[in-house]
């Protein structure tokens, strides 16, 4: 009977656990227990959590007691202590902050044991360790043969320390990896960090972020490498990629030091493949977040990146939105028969907003009229990729068919909105069809209506 009852318990108890899950509730009244269901928390307040339960964990301060030597664990020149006081910056942790939002702006939710994962590994990771992580009694090692800046924090938060195999089959750092950054560059970045030393204009930047680095900066290793590249000997081919990997941590060195009040002036953010996701943080959710509205230029550019798209032409328009197909179809790539313009604006009901939907992302609004509104969800991806349409005018080589398949998708949306709104209107579509409206482009990149009747 015992057992019985136990199984009658387990039973009771796994269909409360399912009743909470499917019906998103914490607690059931008359039950002492409360739920807690982690992947509806962003991933930013649990990287905030966990990052604060890390850094002040009592052990870390056993860690110090004893006042270790030169050359022991967590003595003044250990690669593991130096790591954990970076890791306690509020620059790398805000930046490092960034991207974990990041990646929940792009729909990929990060668990606590991913995170804990990456803390760890960015605090121990080397590559020349048993299992690429540091022990106390490596440190030993490690400063005898000098190979404390393979330790580099800056590269660990990537999995730098790890193979290729195993970096690629852990989720954060697969994650982490979509930004590309320490593959992504400008002139400026890498003519500081190749050119710097000595330079009238580069050299104050060069001496702040990798002289004044005693442990991850300019080393010996690097100038040599440096030197062997710079002088270009065709002899050992690997001399050349040795360096390039040296350049790639640095890259990402920058990243985490670079100041606030140099972010522009060094354009932080084009160090990954989201240039805008600075902006995106910042100027747009930050924005929002404040209940302020966003600034109309930003908008402007994420409706001449739509156009473009809508249309397949480089339109430059910015205040209205251009709805166009083919003629007989709406996802041609080059569609020049005008169906309608919307205004960006507020006119007559219609108008296009940027503000947070209800799962907490950006959103686009376009209303039709007061009771026809379509939304765009606007992921980062999506972001970045509108406002590269808009800024290059190709479409971004780097970004897959999915973003511009998504648009087209959107444009269809709207395209069936439009009809909706027009019947309620009472306007005849027939009749409406007997002439065509085509668009062509100035030299200026503006559009101009040119009416083409259809005679049956």
């Amino acid at each position: 009977m015992e057992t019985t009852g136990r199984h009658s318990r387990s039973a009771q108890g796994s269909a409360l656990f399912e009743d909470l899950l499917v019906e998103d509730r914490q607690q059931e009244e008359g039950v002492r227990l409360q739920m807690f269901n982690l992947s509806r928390w962003s991933s930013a307040e649990l990287f905030d959590r966990a990052h604060q339960a890390f850094v002040t964990h009592p052990g870390w301060k056993s860690c110090y007691e004893g006042i270790p030597g030169e050359h022991e664990a967590f003595g003044p020149h250990c690669p593991i202590r130096h790591n954990y006081e970076l890791l306690k910056t509020p620059l790398l942790t805000s930046r490092l902050r960034s991207l974990i939002e990041l990646c929940d702006h792009n729909g990929l939710h990060l668990p606590i044991r991913q995170i804990l994962l990456l803390l760890s590994n960015a605090v121990l990771g080397h590559p020349d360790c048993k299992d690429h992580l540091m022990r106390p009694a490596d440190i030993p090692k490690i400063l005898d043969k000098k190979t404390q800046s393979k330790a580099s924090i800056y590269n660990n938060i990537f999995g730098g320390n790890l193979t290729e195999n195993r970096r690629h089959g852990i989720t954060i750092f697969d994650y982490l990896e979509r930004f590309q950054l320490g593959y992504e560059t400008t002139n400026r970045i890498d003519n500081i960090l190749i050119f710097g030393e000595g330079d009238a204009q580069l050299g104050a930047h060069f001496d702040e972020f990798l002289r004044a680095d005693s442990f991850y900066g300019a080393d010996t290793r690097y100038f040599d490498a440096r030197d062997r590249y710079i002088e270009g000997s065709e002899e050992d081919p690997n001399e050349a990629k040795d360096f390039l990997e040296l350049l790639v941590s640095q890259r990402r060195g920058l990243f985490f030091k670079i100041r606030p009040d140099l972010e522009k002036e060094l354009k932080l953010w084009e160090l990954s493949v989201f240039r805008f996701a600075g902006e995106y943080l910042d100027d747009v959710l930050g924005v929002l977040r404040e209940g302020k509205p966003v600034r109309r230029p930003i908008l402007n550019r994420l409706i001449k990146g739509l156009n473009r798209i809508f249309t397949g032409m480089l339109l430059n328009s910015e205040r209205e939105l251009y709805l166009a197909t083919s003629g007989s179809f709406s996802q041609a790539k080059i569609s020049r028969v005008l169906v309608d313009r919307l205004s960006v604006e507020p006119r007559h009901g219609e108008q296009a907003t940027l503000g947070i939907g209800a799962n907490g992302h950006l959103a686009l609004k376009v209303c039709l009229s007061h009771e026809i509104v379509e939304i765009l969800d606007l992921n980062l991806v999506r972001y970045e990729f509108l406002s590269r349409v808009a800024t290059e005018g190709a479409l971004p080589a780097s970004f897959s068919k999915e973003c511009y398949e998504d648009m087209l998708a959107f444009k269809s949306r709207l395209l069936a909105a439009n009809e909706r709104r027009r019947l309620a209107e009472g306007i005849d579509l027939t009749q409406s069809q007997l002439g065509l409206r085509l668009i062509n482009i100035s030299e200026q990149g503006l559009p101009e209506e040119r009416y083409v009747e259809v005679i049956l």
